[in-house]
């Protein structure tokens, strides 16, 4: 079966899968990459792949808006950790008045990222805020916190220009540095963990099924914890 792909870390589950426990269950996985998270929902409509494996419930349940499709998203399997991270600060007790942060503009991120800094108790959003909220939403900023937003992909590369970044721990690791990191999500956040989709009415398609039960094997856990080591980190 044909599974789509836009990061290094589903890629790498897949194939561990496919060349350790796969083969029991008689079934062979092809991984197709993209470039962009477009494309992965786009050729499940058209068929060109059978399930995607990128995306997390909230951004399924807005591309399946915008693209006008029914997803469906089975077994949760990892969560890529959001995190505080600073070339100049150890601790979220050092962030000083007006510092500045950068974080992802695209509606998931940015929402994540504003939940992930009220969280760490540097800004209040508003009651019952809306389903995704934006900087319009913070009732209080008690350090006057600069919130920057560039596009997700740039986030890292701000770091030397910034006090601190809010960025997922595998890109970090990816981008080559070892900031400093000063609070992260952890597994009891499971909203954005990142889950198997294939097209509402495919699901119960016996190939569908042995992948989704394969995703979520003790093998496939321990593989997260040792290749990860919290970066990434299972949710079942």
């Amino acid at each position: 079966m044909k599974v789509g792909v836009t990061g290094i870390l589903s890629q790498d589950m897949l194939k561990f899968v496919n060349n350790n426990i796969a083969a029991k269950e008689g079934l062979e996985i092809q991984v197709v990459t993209f470039n962009d998270w477009i494309q992965p929902n786009t050729a499940l409509r058209d068929k060109v792949i059978d399930a995607n494996f990128f995306q997390h419930r909230p951004f399924m349940n807005n591309a399946s808006k915008e693209l006008n499709l029914n997803l469906v998203a089975l077994n949760t399997v990892y969560l890529n950790t959001l995190g505080l991270f600073s070339n100049k600060l150890k601790s979220v007790s050092e962030i000083p008045q007006n510092a500045t942060v950068t974080i992802a503009n695209d509606v998931i991120n940015n929402d994540r990222g504003l939940r992930l800094l009220a969280t760490n108790g540097l800004i209040k959003l508003k009651e019952n805020p809306k389903q995704f909220v934006t900087q319009r939403d913070i009732a209080a900023n008690p350090k006057n916190l600069q919130i920057k937003e560039v596009e997700g992909v740039q986030v890292v590369r701000a770091i030397n220009d910034v006090d601190f970044i809010v960025s997922s721990a595998q890109t970090v690791a990816l981008a080559g540095i070892e900031p400093n990191s000063m609070g992260e999500e952890t597994a009891k956040d499971k909203k954005y963990a990142l889950a198997l989709v294939t097209l509402q009415g495919r699901e119960n398609e016996p190939k569908i099924q042995k992948l989704n039960k394969l995703l979520v094997h003790p093998n496939v856990k321990d593989f997260i914890n040792k290749e990860y080591k919290g970066r990434s980190i299972p949710v079942f």
